[in-house]
């Protein structure tokens, strides 16, 4: 991990009960749900002006936590990267919104609404913004059915071949 980046997950930890963890030199800090907000402000005042990616991980059928949503801040005038974990129980999906702290999680957080149903309070305008509007369903969840047509190889070409509509003649 950084230098510069120990005294920041520290206080992380501290103040806002987060565990603190590196991977091949990447920091990271997994926290409570009700910390996000509070801890994204102090971040953002600890000069990580950019939110660079927000994405969930689905570990179904696990049930608590179901989903970790994963914010990656990036401090471009010191140079650092950090990611925060947040894990969010399975049984309606929810977190605040961080939308009024960086304006990109507006779009960010409507992708993940979209795509694994989770839900973020207090956001402007939260609606689908990859699927259409009537889409039922949320796309990158793991229980999702997913409905797909066998790929067609040289072994199974007639067998996949005799089942295509054009074949029913």
């Amino acid at each position: 991990m950084e230098k510069k980046l120990q005294p920041i997950v520290g206080k992380l930890e501290k103040e806002f009960g987060g565990v603190g963890s590196e991977y091949r030199g990447d920091a990271s800090v997994t926290l409570p749900a009700e910390k996000i907000v509070a801890a994204c402000q102090w971040v953002q005042n600890q000069g990580f002006e950019l939110l660079s990616a927000m994405t969930a991980v689905d570990y179904f059928p696990q049930e608590t936590p179901r989903f970790h949503v994963l914010y990656q801040f990036t401090s471009v005038s010191k140079n650092l990267a950090l990611t925060v974990r947040v894990p969010v129980a399975g049984v309606n999906p929810s977190l605040p919104t961080i939308s009024h702290l960086y304006r990109n999680a507006n779009w960010r957080e409507r992708e993940l609404w979209d795509m694994f149903g989770i839900k973020f309070h207090g956001h402007p305008d939260l609606r689908r913004i990859l699927m259409p509007a009537d889409w039922e369903g949320h796309p990158l969840r793991k229980d999702y059915p997913l409905g797909y047509e066998e790929p067609q190889f040289t072994f199974n070409f007639k067998e996949i071949n005799l089942r295509k509509p054009y074949a029913k003649n």
